[in-house]
């Protein structure tokens, strides 16, 4: 006790408080026979107001802090809300656009199957495309487990894309039109010629600076026109007869003037696909 009114600050301040209650006291009675306080009370009022701005101040000033501090939580909490829904939308927005992509080319595989009402076909995955070999190569998710045999002709979107070249059990090794191996790219090929007679061909390399796959050994050029359609011949036995190639671009003559070569323009985009369909069969019913 004695520790405690030796505190001369804390002695002051309760007086100070004793007083003004006794202040208030005295003036209480008297408030209501004047119409202006007397000296007493105003000097009462004022130390009342004084002690309470003193004590408020701190009191308000925490509470401020207090409101300040939560209303910037608040707003901290809605930021990192905010962000983590921008994030889910961008990921959303990437599936979107994967599956709208899927879905576009899984419709161009349905549309291409129904065209091909005399094969039957399976559709498969891209599994793997090498940089190395991008242009003659792909690895699909379809073997021998789906029918898969070597040599089928391979499609996607409109048009002829290669052949099978190897089969495992759930995979299948695809060789590009585009290839530049010589030996095993080339399809038997007819351009259908106003007059009805087929002019035949092999489509035998892919000029890489146009992008334009070329057919060569052709037995006519006299009725040959831009823009008509180039189909598989049917002649090897290899592939089947009626598969889309593309459309023709040109004729050119090789180096030494004596031969036509005819640019095709591919129906399939040979650089960048995901979706594929096998022919699996000439002709439904036969194997």
């Amino acid at each position: 006790m004695q520790k405690f009114f030796s505190n001369k600050k804390l002695i002051i301040l309760m007086i100070l408080i004793i007083v003004t209650f006794g202040l208030l006291a005295i003036t209480v009675n008297i408030r209501d026979k004047k119409n202006t306080p007397p000296l007493v009370q105003q000097v009462g009022n004022d130390v009342v107001s004084v002690v309470g701005g003193v004590f408020a101040y701190p009191t308000n000033a925490v509470k401020n802090a207090t409101s300040e501090f939560s209303d910037l939580y608040n707003t901290y909490s809605e930021n990192k809300r905010l962000k983590a829904r921008i994030g889910e939308l961008a990921q959303n927005q990437a599936k979107l656009e994967v599956v709208q992509d899927e879905n576009k080319k899984l419709k161009q595989e349905l549309n291409l199957n129904s065209t091909l009402t005399d094969y039957s076909t399976i559709n498969a995955s891209v599994l793997s495309r090498s940089p190395s070999s991008w242009q003659s190569y792909l690895t699909i998710n379809r073997g021998q487990t789906s029918g898969i045999k070597k040599n089928m002709p391979v499609m996607s979107g409109k048009g002829l894309i290669g052949r099978i070249v190897e089969v495992d059990k759930i995979s299948s090794k695809v060789e590009l039109i585009s290839t530049d191996n010589e030996l095993n790219d080339k399809f038997a090929a007819e351009i259908s010629a106003s007059n009805n007679n087929n002019i035949t061909g092999v489509v035998s390399r892919y000029d890489s600076s146009t992008g334009d796959l070329v057919m060569e050994n052709v037995n006519s050029t006299k009725d040959i026109k831009k823009g008509q359609s180039v189909i598989t011949s049917g002649l090897g036995g290899l592939t089947p007869r009626g598969l889309y190639i593309g459309k023709v671009y040109g004729i050119k003559k090789d180096n030494y003037g004596m031969t036509n070569s005819v640019y095709i323009t591919p129906a399939a985009e040979l650089r960048n696909f995901t979706v594929v369909t096998v022919i699996k069969s000439s002709v439904k019913g036969e194997n």
